[in-house]
């Protein structure tokens, strides 16, 4: 089985390259705040996808219930 990788694979040294690049580009006190925002998002994105996906259970089971009575 192949595996296709974007990047190959990402070894210790690039992983503190690109650390030292992230903090050196937004410095130590940015960080934070950076990836408390990157959660915010992640956790709205997840709570629109479960909305939708609720949503589109209900009307499948609405569907259902509408064949039924028929």
């Amino acid at each position: 089985m192949k595996t296709i990788l974007l990047f190959g694979t990402i070894g210790t040294q690039e992983i503190l390259l690109i650390l030292l690049v992230v903090l050196l580009f937004f410095g130590g006190k940015k960080i934070p705040e950076l990836m408390r925002g990157l959660g915010k998002g992640v956790k709205n994105f997840k709570d629109g996808m479960n909305s939708v996906e609720k949503e589109i259970k209900s009307n499948i089971d609405d569907i259902d219930k509408n064949t039924e009575n028929k």
